[in-house]
């Protein structure tokens, strides 16, 4: 890794909420009780803040306590490429004169000139699973056609990362507006008059979530990229993990392999760990956790327990099932201490489990079962462990976003994970540890003999997460694949029909 990006990996710059403090001269915005950054130039420039006086602690820590156990490293095209984004972004960014000036003309611009910016503006929607696998799918998209990303974080996300950029910011001005300027139906007119519109957008919203309709999936096609080029603003509105498809349009595919030559499962993995390292507060609750109950254990084993309808699936099969995975498939055993032949006590293998769910049942039952085991055991050779449970999930809550980043975090820092299935959540946890997971019977099977010969989990087919909501413009089925399609490190999600997911080899 290069020295510059060591430095990134280093250091943030100050805190969010420390530029919260500034004021804007423009009464409007879209987040009013959001303070964000001037631009340069102004008369405030000289309080930003450096990276020396407030660094990123999550970022140095993590480095040494995944240098155990994670080999991946990101090829030196990758390296090379987010080199260039940084320098990018820096004279892009909202501090600079460059953002100024477009953002108060916004229109679109005929100078193709190297130093000319344009920005795609990420867009929060659904739970922080789903928003950690756009926003990296959107970078993956600011890398391929050299845009500068900017996010609209409300404040329910302000406080749970560092700034990812180095002596930069990513936060989107509060007084940029799209009101107004945005036009949403610039795809569908090009496809319906099936012709170059001679009128370009200078701000186009585009809208990649469970319930797009056919004339947002134009995005996915190649011969809409560049209309796009022209766009300089595009905002967009997105809760999938998007990255896959872009390796099936043309236009980014070479540049993509280049990106990710062997390893086509480390794309989240890469990004998810470049862009999220959590923030100073956050950090102090995952690392207090971990050092206290599991850095300590032999095997550490993450269990991520979404439950979607308990009229559907009980909680007492999903026990069982979870109950049935770990002890099959992670081997705990019942060892206990014993004598050896020299007269010494043979070392027993420690085992923590970790369990992030929103129901407190799941923790209730397995504690009191390894309790009883232990007992038995006359050690303690599995401990049970979680955060809290906040029974339900609520959006635009920032301390339970504060939670569940803790959780995410804690289940990424584990050996072994079981995931539900369809959930963000585990593919966020699993794809920032670089692990394949062992995912849950599906919660569908509805048939009751169906669910006893099913086995209670199987391990995943790649560490990448699912792209679950996409268009078919192109040919992805397994004939296609088999017969030398373009594309073989695309294959459907083992966990949600018609989804699609990055692998290295199809199975």
């Amino acid at each position: 890794m290069t020295a510059s990006l060591l430095l990134i990996l280093a250091y943030s710059i100050s805190p969010y909420s420390l530029l919260l403090q500034r004021r804007s001269s423009s009464s409007s915005s879209i987040n009013p009780t959001i303070q964000q950054p001037v631009a340069a130039g102004e008369e405030e420039e000289e309080e930003v803040l450096s990276s020396e006086q407030y660094s990123c602690v999550s970022r140095q820590q993590l480095q040494i306590i995944r240098s155990s156990y994670s080999s991946s490293k990101p090829s030196p095209f990758l390296l090379s490429r987010l080199k260039e984004y940084e320098q990018r972004h820096k004279r892009c960014d909202p501090f600079s004169a460059s953002f100024n000036r477009s953002s108060r003309e916004l229109k679109p611009e005929e100078d193709e000139a190297e130093n000319y910016c344009r920005y795609i503006v990420w867009t929060p929607v659904n739970g922080l699973g789903n928003r950690m696998l756009s926003i990296s799918s959107s970078f993956l998209y600011a890398l391929l056609t050299n845009r500068v990303l900017l996010v609209d974080f409300g404040p329910d996300m302000v406080d749970l990362f560092c700034e990812p950029f180095h002596n930069s910011t990513w936060f989107l001005p509060r007084d940029f507006t799209f009101k107004g300027r945005a036009n949403t139906q610039l795809l569908r007119r090009e496809e319906e008059q099936k012709k170059e519109m001679p009128y370009v957008a200078s701000l186009l919203q585009l809208f990649l979530s469970y319930d797009n309709d056919d004339y947002d999936k134009l995005f996915y096609k190649s011969e809409t990229q560049p209309l796009l080029k022209k766009v300089p603003w595009l905002v967009l509105r997105s809760d999938q993990y998007f990255a896959p498809y872009l390796f099936l349009m043309p236009c980014f595919r070479a540049e993509l392999d280049r990106m990710f030559p062997d390893d086509k499962e480390t794309v989240f993995h890469h990004l998810g760990r470049y862009l999220f390292s959590p923030s100073n507060q956050v950090w102090g609750h995952i690392i207090g956790f971990y050092d206290a109950y599991l850095a300590k254990a032999d095997r550490r084993i993450g269990l991520q327990i979404r439950v979607f309808s308990l009229d559907k699936t009980p909680a007492s099969l999903i026990l069982s099932q979870v109950i049935n995975c770990i002890q099959e498939e992670s081997r705990i055993t019942t060892t206990t201490t014993t004598a050896s032949s020299s007269g010494r006590n043979r070392t027993t293998t420690t085992t923590a489990i970790l369990v992030a769910s929103l129901l407190g049942q799941f923790y209730t039952e397995l504690n009191r079962m390894y309790k009883e085991w232990n007992e038995k055991a006359g050690a303690t050779v599995v401990g049970v462990y979680r955060t809290n449970h906040e029974e339900m999930q609520v959006l635009g809550s920032s301390s339970h976003n504060m939670k569940a980043l803790v959780d995410i975090y804690l289940l990424s820092m584990c050996d072994v994970l079981v995931t539900s299935p369809r959930s963000t959540f585990g593919y966020v946890a699993h794809g920032l540890a670089g692990l394949t997971p062992w995912i849950l019977q599906s919660q569908d099977i509805e048939d009751e003999e169906q669910r006893v010969k099913e086995p209670a989990c199987r391990r995943g087919v790649s560490k990448e997460p699912c792209l679950q909501f996409h268009a078919n413009y192109y040919d992805t089925s397994p004939d296609h694949r088999e017969a030398g399609g373009p594309v073989p490190v695309i294959m459907d999600c083992e966990d949600f029909q018609y989804g699609l997911k990055l692998v290295n080899r199809r199975v």
